[in-house]
């Protein structure tokens, strides 16, 4: 039997909707190009416990009651199919942060970039969003309590971070959210990529983010297209 069955209501009501979030957003990232076959990985915090995409199965075939549940230690409490092979990763950032959500994906320019930067220079202000210029977490075998230390480190003031020859990795207070930061890294890095084909780009300067900030109430909320 489900360890779930001593949750409330309302907690298991909670969860079923985490699930279904993490079911449809892997649908997006596969329709918005993020993702190919069964890579990348999606999660939604539901008090002490974490609905993530569970290990191996392709987007298309994943029914909320396929989702995996863990518990912040990472032992899986419900759903038929083990968890991501990342949620090391994912209960390492739920753990330094307060975030609600988290969405990591292999979007062909973040991975592109990831190999030959160790931080995304702003060439768009739109980096304030995440919190300035996206550090890329040092290399290490996915997985691995090395990668989620990695993760962690690239993170700390940030909400969203590249790794290095893999992906991105972006968190918020809602999936929404979290998703809207993790296409925008996957925009800048596009970004880079053209600008740097076509020549040395100009950067800018911590003074002129600060000046974009200072015009700025609350969050960014606008997203590239």
């Amino acid at each position: 039997m489900s360890e779930l069955a001593s949750e409330s209501r309302a907690q298991r009501d909670a969860l079923d909707d985490a699930r279904r979030q993490v079911a449809e957003c892997g649908r997006r990232m596969v329709a918005d190009g993020l993702v190919l076959g069964t890579a990348g990985n999606v999660s939604v915090r539901v008090g002490e416990l974490v609905a993530v995409s569970p290990s191996g199965t392709p987007y298309d075939r994943i029914e909320p009651q396929d989702v995996s549940v863990v518990d912040l230690a990472g032992q899986r409490v419900d759903g038929p199919h083990a968890p991501s092979s990342e949620t090391p990763m994912h209960l390492a950032i739920y753990a330094r942060t307060g975030a609600g959500a988290i969405v990591h994906h292999h979007g062909l320019h973040s991975a592109a970039v990831s190999t030959v930067v160790d931080e995304l220079p702003a060439l768009h202000y739109y980096v304030l969003q995440l919190g300035g210029p996206v550090r890329v977490a040092s290399y290490a075998t996915y997985g691995t309590p090395e990668l989620a230390r990695s993760v962690r480190a690239a993170l700390e003031g940030r909400t969203a971070a590249l790794m290095q020859n893999h992906g991105a990795v972006a968190h918020g207070d809602t999936l929404e959210t979290a998703y809207d930061r993790a296409r925008l890294v996957e925009w800048l890095c596009a970004l880079h990529v053209m600008a740097t084909g076509m020549g040395s780009p100009r950067v800018l300067s911590g003074e002129e983010l600060a000046a974009v900030a200072r015009r700025r109430t609350g969050n960014i909320t606008e997203v590239p297209a």
